[in-house]
């Protein structure tokens, strides 16, 4: 135990150290070897023994992502590092690599001031590389790339020194562009491209634990010349004590990623859209540790003795036992209980943990991935946004009655520890549908569901999320309340895609002050007069007030909201939410007394005029897509463009990279389902393929009539759909 306890001292005093302190985040496409490289961190900095090949994947802790052999949630880990003679703490966080757990990439990039882009040798930059590198820069967060499994570029590929050196050199170039893409326009980054010459790009294998960068080259003299004679004869040991992987990303870690002092400043606008001229704002760009306490929290876990842990990132003051704090979106305060670190993978109790640090708190019962915790009330962080929508909904149910309870518990705490994952309990029919990011997301969290909580379910077939959208802009429509006395004049029109991918990724929300909004709104092609009206914001739904001068209309506009609101959430067609509508209240009669117009009038009067506006526009159904990348060998490459075309899917592309094919296009979610093992069997095992989600697109009309009644038959609605939707 004595060497454990050295080393929580040194972090300790570490902790006070800001300018010693990294926080930084490991990010991949699926497979591209993350937890390998954090073991062999681990096992470098000497917080695991340090054994034969590192496949010890210290940080993948439940029991299927052992079984999957792939990291599902974000794992927080610390450990020490000595660069030029001073101690260094750093803070990792390894992120997963599969699609379907984008969101925890998302959240652990909040916490965090760099990000290690690790890509695969063989496999060059894929397409989830380029997802994790645009949340890392959205977030403002710095990045620097190391090239694994370079061992199998010259055991198995019998890569000569020139071919290496091209591969390499295209891997950096195609990340090097996603930068640059991305970095173009933000104002406070200067070049973060990536390169050789700098050290800001390091090459090795995790699983055999070399490593080599520009500076390590210089200071241990061994080239490529010498790596390929070592990895040719099998000498990898002899390699790895030459060149430690675990020292060379560590020391390009010290060296080139910004410590909180220097980050912060540059990363709290970024996140946060409080005053900047407060003394809070002051606090956190200086990392103060006397200043209020401000957490972030991305992550929350939970541990079987202590109950559920938030951890996330101080961004000023000091946090310590029997705080009394404030959580935004939520009523009173909460007491911490106690404060710690990670060590390892492990948390260690300590007295405090100042601003700059990552921490793991418990007692913060109302906190849930994304809350701002203070000790002061504030304006909160922005809202962590996720890049994608749930798509794939599955039905979940209790074997045992008894158990029902339990369930229904369980499932509100899956929604606080992901909230990519929605979860809607049905009352009438007593059905609980669990929506998430695609297949293998939804079968890890029931089977969780089963294992950590005991409870037998019994899942029902996926069923897709679709959306409803208005085609085309309307005449006025009325919409009259039960009792006559009330009249809405309502017409709609689609937003433009541009328009609707910044609402999705709220760079247009009713948070921001409304000068900001209106310049973003007419940047994007709404007119100056529309944009000075925004009344509401629901999802990607905006609702304008064009009215004038309109008695009692202020003290009723909750109501027409209220009545919005539904009316979007279970549109027309399908009772399937609506999208990208834009709408514009131009008249409103109202009832001079307050009685003859509430709840039980307006809101069935505005529901109303939105379904039958909708309908007038020839309101569609969209239906969720996937780009799809399948990598064949030549012999079977029909086979696989075959199983896109054959799912109602299209083709877009087919080019050779190295000895394999590969074929891009997009298909349906819908039709993905089971895609898995049918690739499988069409080419032999041999295939190797990617999905994305890649939004909505308008369903083809013949398959719209059959498809909506599948779903209103499913949902126990009429059948007959309303007159005027005779248009397909």
């Amino acid at each position: 135990m004595g060497r454990r306890k050295k080393i929580v001292e040194k972090c300790e005093r570490l902790m006070d150290k800001p300018e010693q302190i990294r926080n930084i985040a490991i990010a991949a496409h699926v497979d591209h070897g993350k937890t390998t490289l954090t073991d062999n961190l681990l096992a470098g900095a000497g917080m695991i023994a340090d054994q034969g090949e590192a496949t010890q994947l210290m940080m993948d802790t439940e029991e299927d992502e052992q079984e999957r052999g792939i990291t599902i949630d974000a794992a927080n880990v610390s450990m020490t590092h000595e660069y030029e003679d001073k101690d260094h703490l750093i803070n990792l966080i390894d992120t997963p690599g599969h699609v379907d757990f984008g969101g925890d990439v998302t959240r652990a990039m909040r916490a965090v001031d760099g990000a290690l882009v690790v890509v695969d040798a063989v496999e060059g930059a894929m397409p989830q590389t380029e997802t994790v590198v645009r949340q890392a820069l959205r977030e403002g967060v710095k990045p620097t790339l190391f090239i694994n499994k370079v061992d199998r570029l010259i055991s198995e590929l019998q890569e000569g020194p020139e071919e290496m050196q091209r591969r390499l050199l295209n891997v950096i170039d195609d990340v090097n562009e996603l930068i640059r893409g991305m970095t173009k326009d933000m104002d406070d980054v200067d070049d973060w491209t990536v390169s050789v010459e700098e050290g800001t790009v390091g090459f090795g294998s995790a699983l055999y634990k070399w490593g080599v960068s520009m500076p390590s080259m210089q200071a241990t003299g061994m080239d490529f010349g010498d790596i390929m004679e070592l990895e040719r004869n099998g000498d990898r040991q002899e390699l790895h004590e030459r060149t430690p992987l675990s020292d060379v990303i560590l020391d390009m870690v010290c060296e080139h990623f910004p410590d909180p002092i220097e980050a912060q400043p540059r990363r709290i606008p970024r996140v946060w859209r409080g005053d900047d001229e407060s003394e809070l704002a002051e606090q956190m760009r200086l990392v103060d540790p006397d200043g209020e306490v401000v957490l972030m929290v991305t992550d929350i876990g939970i541990d079987p003795h202590a109950g559920e842990i938030s951890a996330g990132r101080v961004f000023s003051g000091t946090l310590e036992k029997g705080q009394d704090l404030y959580i935004s979106g939520t009523v009173g305060t909460n007491r911490v209980q106690s404060v710690g670190i990670y060590m390892g993978g492990e948390r260690e109790e300590v007295e405090r943990v100042p601003a700059g640090n990552i921490a793991a708190v418990t007692g913060l019962k109302d906190a849930i991935a994304g809350s701002t915790v203070s000790s002061a009330e504030m304006t909160p962080f922005e809202s962590i946004e996720h890049i994608s929508e749930p798509v794939i909904t599955k039905s979940v149910e209790a074997k045992n009655m008894d158990d029902l309870p339990k369930l229904i518990e369980t499932l509100r705490q899956v929604s606080k520890e992901d909230p990519t994952i929605q979860i809607d309990i049905n009352e009438d029919t007593g059905e609980h549908l669990i929506s998430g990011q695609g297949e293998l997301h939804l079968e890890v969290i029931t089977q969780r569901i089963e294992r950590n909580q005991g409870i037998p379910v019994t899942t029902g077939e996926p069923i897709v999320v679709f959306r409803e959208k208005v085609q085309g802009a309307t005449t006025e429509v009325e919409g009259i309340s039960p009792n006559r006395h009330n009249r809405f004049y309502i017409t709609v029109e689609p937003l433009s895609d541009e328009m609707v991918e910044k609402l999705k990724l709220g760079d247009i929300s009713m948070d921001m002050p409304e000068q900001e909004r209106r310049e973003v709104l007419q940047e994007t092609g709404m007119d100056k007069d529309t944009s000075q009206n925004v009344e509401h914001i629901h999802g990607t739904n905006i609702l304008i007030d064009d009215t004038k001068g309109i008695q009692h209309l202020n003290e009723t506009m909750e109501l027409v909201i209220e009545g919005l609101t539904e009316a979007l959430d279970d549109g027309p067609l399908a009772a399937e939410p609506v999208e990208g509508t834009l709408i514009k209240l131009h008249d409103a009669r109202l009832h001079e007394d307050t009685i003859h117009r509430g709840p039980a009038q307006v809101i069935p009067a505005v529901r109303q005029a939105v379904h039958n506006a909708l309908i007038h526009g020839h309101v569609k159904l969209l239906e969720p897509i996937q780009n799809v990348r399948i990598d064949v060998p030549n012999e079977h490459m029909g086979a696989a463009s075959g199983e896109i075309q054959g799912r109602r899917g299209r083709v877009d592309d087919m080019y050779q990279e190295g000895d394999l094919m590969v074929v891009e296009g997009i298909a349906p979610v819908d039709e993905m389902i089971g895609f898995s093992s049918d690739i499988r069997s069409a080419t032999e095992g041999r295939a190797s393929w990617n999905t994305e989600n890649a939004g909505f697109r308008v369903m083809a009309d013949n398959l719209q009539p059959e498809t909506i009644m599948e779903i209103r038959e499913r949902k126990g609605m009429k059948l007959e759909l309303p007159q005027a939707v005779d248009y397909f």
